[in-house]
């Protein structure tokens, strides 16, 4: 038979036991053990530089695709009051994520698929980016990730503003 002392001792043994197979960061020889988070894949780099998004567009956006080019024609016309993409003090662009009123900086980032896409840092893809369905240097077209976002505010046309006189 087991004395009441040897069996809180037994006690005691199992329950620190269980504690320190739980800790993750215990270790019985002093080192400090290797984190296990799995390493973030390498970023990969937009091959549409910040710069040549940087200056005043105009700026539409349509919903149907045959609307696309009276979408450009539209944008166009709003270079009276363009939309002003800045340059970002980290090397991003400014400009606004849906819904939010204040612009922010964005990153530009490429993906294995060949696509770019604008938004905060983070994986390309992400639900707050846009990816960039072309881009020709005169004309940007681009189309939020998330479905509601895009649904609201369908695929957004920027038409370059010609350089003030």
């Amino acid at each position: 038979m087991i004395s009441l002392r040897t069996a809180s001792k037994l006690v005691m043994v199992s329950v620190l036991a269980a504690w320190i197979g739980g800790c993750s960061s215990f270790s019985l020889n002093g080192n400090t053990p290797v984190s296990q988070e799995p390493a973030a894949p390498p970023e990969i780099p937009s091959t549409i530089r910040a710069d040549e998004l940087v200056g005043r567009w105009g700026l539409a956006a349509y919903h149907k695709p045959e609307d696309r080019v009276r979408t450009e024609n539209a944008a166009r016309g709003q270079c009276r009051q363009p939309y002003v993409i800045g340059k970002g003090p980290t090397g991003g662009v400014i400009m606004h994520l849906a819904d939010e009123a204040t612009p922010q900086e964005l990153r530009l980032k490429g993906s294995q698929s060949g696509k770019n896409y604008i938004g905060p840092a983070g994986p390309a893809g992400g639900p707050q980016d846009r990816e960039i369905v072309s881009f020709d240097g005169r004309v940007l077209t681009t189309r939020f990730i998330d479905p509601d976002a895009a649904t609201r505010y369908g695929t957004m046309v920027y038409v370059r503003c010609a350089p003030r006189a």
